[in-house]
């Protein structure tokens, strides 16, 4: 089993920055991929990033793309997501979330409370 939870949603101005920081425990965590994902209201769960195990790949939505930066810290069992030049449409709940290297929601078997992130125009 594992447990995530995230921290560091707020409110900020467009074009401003945001970092989000998930908090992993439980067995062999290291060894998941972790992601985030998002959910606006109304909308369907998408995905925004995800780091293999190692860190050495990782993988982007195209609207994040060049923005937002994961990282992951193995030795403190935390993902950290770095948001730069946030738009209002960034505007969601945001999730943590430990599985397999890929971008559906039904790749993933583990998922954090979630996170809100608002972005005023």
């Amino acid at each position: 089993q594992v447990q995530l939870l995230e921290s560091g949603g707020g409110l900020v101005q467009a074009g401003g920055s945001l970092s989000l920081s998930c908090a992993a425990s439980g067995r062999a965590v290291s060894n998941y991929a972790m992601a985030w994902f998002r959910q606006a209201p109304g909308k369907e769960r998408e995905f925004v990033a995800a780091i293999n195990w190692s860190s050495a790949n990782t993988l982007y939505a195209d609207s994040v793309k060049g923005r937002f930066t994961i990282s992951r810290d193995n030795a403190k069992n935390t993902v950290s997501l770095q948001m730069n030049s946030l738009k209002p449409e960034d505007t969601a709940v945001y999730y943590c979330a430990a599985g397999r290297m890929l971008s559906r929601v039904r790749h993933y078997d583990y998922w954090g409370q979630g996170t809100q992130v608002t972005v005023s125009s």
